[in-house]
């Protein structure tokens, strides 16, 4: 919201201002980028099965995402179920902590539903009730921020000088720099440049690239690890035996379920009140294919690898 504000209210008075802009605007698109990719995989991660048609899983997981919680009911008006954003502000709670009054609402619309402990179910996102989209932005802006770095490492490595020259000839040295930076072969100067007016220094900047990129890797394999998502969380030549894998998925597995069983435990409550059959499960990727491969298979076409590049 912060970068938001700096992008909205920063006044373009001069040059100055306006390359500041320019580079927020970048830097914002950095973590916005990062920020749609997370979101997009958490809410698409859960395959809801034999939900009625009028229930809509995108609406129902991104109340999920962003507050936590969601309610499933029937309209009998509409004679339709459906899965919107719940409202629990106003209501009153049981022992558990479950509220007995709770308002289905529409972002898209004015629609409210007044609903009960009676009448609907609620929704939570894992045990705690909470978002997850705290934690992604939180993933995002690290992310974003490390972008950031690398593109001005790498442009150090393009123009790694500093201009030093008078007040006078702060235009002319900017007018000779844009034809640098624009990776011009040669460049011109009037014969009225004085060459002892300006100092040009090598600032020398270190390439880290490299190591920024490998940096940014493990921060999204720590956020796909958040989600319950497969992933390799560090670089190993040989191929892995599915047992180190399995060793390894520890933490995404732990993760999944801290949302899963939430779900699961709804869609319990939902076909004992409604009589139906939902299901909610976690979409396979490819790492679960992986783990249900022999170990001597794997170890074959690992000494198989091995051979070939001898």
């Amino acid at each position: 919201m912060g970068r938001k504000n700096v992008v909205r209210n920063y006044p373009l008075n001069n040059t100055q201002n306006r390359m500041f802009l320019g580079t927020a605007i970048e830097n914002r698109m950095n973590y916005d980028i990062y920020l749609a990719r997370l979101i997009e995989l958490s809410s698409s991660m859960f395959d809801w099965q034999n939900l009625p048609d009028t229930c809509d899983v995108r609406t129902l997981e991104l109340s999920l995402l962003g507050s936590g919680k969601a309610v499933f009911f029937k309209d009998d008006a509409l004679d339709a179920y459906l899965t919107l954003y719940v409202d629990t502000a106003t209501s009153g709670f049981d022992v558990y902590g479950n509220p007995k009054q709770r308002v289905a609402r529409s972002r898209y619309s004015k629609y409210h539903y007044k609903l009960d402990q009676s009448n609907s179910v609620m929704i939570y996102n894992n045990y705690l009730r909470s978002p997850s989209v705290l934690q992604l932005v939180q993933f995002a802006d690290r992310l974003g921020k490390i972008d950031e770095i690398i593109d001005i490492n790498v442009q150090a490595q393009k123009t790694p000088i500093l201009i030093l020259c008078d007040e006078k000839s702060r235009l002319t040295m900017k007018n000779l720099y844009m034809k640098y930076d624009g990776n011009q072969p040669f460049i011109f100067a009037d014969r009225s440049m004085n060459p002892n007016e300006f100092t040009v220094l090598k600032t020398d900047a270190p390439y880290v690239a490299a190591d920024l990129y490998e940096l940014r890797n493990q921060i999204w394999n720590d956020a796909l690890t958040y989600l319950g998502i497969s992933n390799v969380s560090y670089q190993k030549k040989e191929r892995l035996i599915s047992d180190e894998v399995s060793r390894n998925m520890g933490g995404t597995i732990a993760s999944r379920y801290a949302r899963l069983n939430e779900r699961q435990k709804a869609c319990k409550l939902i076909n004992e009140m409604f009589g139906l059959d939902v299901w909610c499960e976690y979409k396979e990727d490819f790492n679960d294919v992986l783990l249900e491969v022999p170990d001597d298979e794997v170890k074959g076409e690992a000494e198989k690898d091995g051979a070939d590049d001898e």
